[in-house]
């Protein structure tokens, strides 16, 4: 089915959107969206998975999705619970996760901490989240504190029309192409007289307010038990962290799928080489 349904939760007085594919009585599999993206970075691919109830969340702060209240800034551990609450509200008690980049960062945090909950984990151009020195937490916390009320007070730009906000969003930090740029904004603005705006809350731009060590990583990522495939790009993490596929290595619990093409290749020219990936490891 390439036309989702819309759902929506209502978890902890915070307000979720998300889009589902394929057959409620499939394989259900949650899938998380990368920084600054949303459920439709998995607009082109779900349509061509086969066998599994697939439902992209809009993750707290992104898309359709309610930002966070107060001043605290969008940590990955909160993520983690909210993942787990929406899986609760789905009737899941064992489910599957689809992640990218940050979202594949959040699933190998859920595989880990809570692997009596996973089948299988297929993780898209991302495993590691960025590590810290144990002495540089001060200073993390401070940066952290102070970006996110700068942001927070900071006026958000209004684009004239969906094609100057399409634009701007193929510049980000990993180009994209127009059709995924078009794809991701038309989910990610807002409307208003004048124009349109970013629906994604700035301050998911401020810091972490805390960053795992490089220990905490490899406790989190050498405990994950269930079925996992990494699949990344060679024009993607690989080539702006060099190291990151030789460190994914290292984990016998890990297998790794290395394809052509860049960070998004999920909604890229790449897609049927990931849906074959995707279908081979989930069957």
């Amino acid at each position: 089915m390439s036309t989702p349904r819309e759902i929506s939760f209502d978890i902890d007085g915070l307000h979720f959107a998300a889009q589902q594919w394929g057959d409620e009585s499939g394989k259900p599999v949650l899938a998380l969206h990368g920084w600054l993206d949303n459920s439709a970075s998995f607009a082109r691919l779900a349509p061509k998975l086969h066998g599994l109830n697939l439902v992209a969340l809009d993750m707290a702060g992104h898309g359709q999705s309610c930002h966070r209240p107060g001043t605290a800034p969008y940590n990955i551990w909160e993520d983690v619970a909210e993942v787990l609450a929406i899986a609760d509200a789905l009737n899941w008690p064992r489910f599957s996760l689809l992640g990218h980049s940050r979202g594949a960062i959040v699933a190998a945090m859920v595989g880990s901490a809570f692997a009596e909950r996973i089948e299988r984990l297929a993780l898209i151009e991302g495993l590691f989240p960025e590590p810290i020195a144990s002495s540089d937490a001060p200073r993390q916390l401070a940066k952290s504190i102070i970006e996110t009320r700068q942001l927070a007070k900071k006026p958000l730009r209004l684009f004239a029309d969906i094609d100057a906000a399409v634009s701007a969003r193929t510049k980000g930090m990993f180009p994209l192409s127009e059709q995924a740029a078009r794809a991701l904004t038309e989910r990610g603005v807002r409307q208003l007289e004048g124009g349109y705006q970013w629906s994604t809350d700035q301050r998911l731009l401020a810091p972490s307010s805390f960053k795992l060590t490089k220990g905490q990583i490899h406790a989190f990522i050498s405990t994950i038990s269930s079925p996992t495939r990494v699949i990344l790009a060679d024009q993607g993490m690989p080539k702006l962290f060099p190291g990151f596929a030789e460190a994914a290595r290292g984990y016998p619990n890990l297998e790794l799928c290395e394809l052509a093409g860049g960070h998004h290749l999920h909604m890229e020219d790449q897609v049927d080489e990931v849906a074959a990936r995707v279908n081979e490891f989930f069957r």
